[in-house]
């Protein structure tokens, strides 16, 4: 029997600026769970429930650290297609610099009401990081 050879085939891309709003956080949560079942990635299955968590957090980080009057985060979603199956990459851009998040992050205090978003982010992705851009910067988690 032949061999086949493979073809690579672009990876799916989904990319949209949101306001820096929680309905603007909620919307891109949505939308990516969305995209990864049109991709084939089930809704419900683990990777969509994990990417899901991701992209809320990275999102209300952008709306709470990030915003700047008048202007829109940025949420590209990437799936990589076979033989790569199931590696999705985040990334949530927003125009602050100066705000940047710590890359190890610590537990905050039982009594405080928030800073664990980023110990989630930590924990369900594979990778993730803070990569500079002319105007801002964007966070990223990678999984698979």
């Amino acid at each position: 029997m032949p061999q086949r050879a493979h073809v690579a085939t672009p990876a799916n891309v989904f990319t949209q600026r949101f306001s820096a709003t929680p309905r603007g956080a909620r919307l891109a949560r949505r939308l990516a769970r969305y995209h990864l079942d049109e991709w084939g990635v089930p809704y419900g299955s683990e990777l969509s429930e994990a990417v899901a968590q991701i992209v809320a957090e990275l999102a209300a980080n952008a709306v709470t650290h990030g915003r700047v009057a008048g202007r829109d985060f940025e949420l590209r979603l990437t799936c990589e297609p076979p033989p790569d199956d199931g590696v999705v990459r985040i990334e949530v851009s927003d125009c602050r610099t100066e705000s940047r998040p710590p890359l190890d992050p610590q537990l905050p205090s039982p009594e405080a009401e928030s800073g664990r978003g980023l110990l989630l982010v930590a924990a369900l992705a594979s990778e993730w990081g803070v990569a500079e851009r002319e105007v801002g910067k964007t966070v990223w988690a990678r999984l698979g």
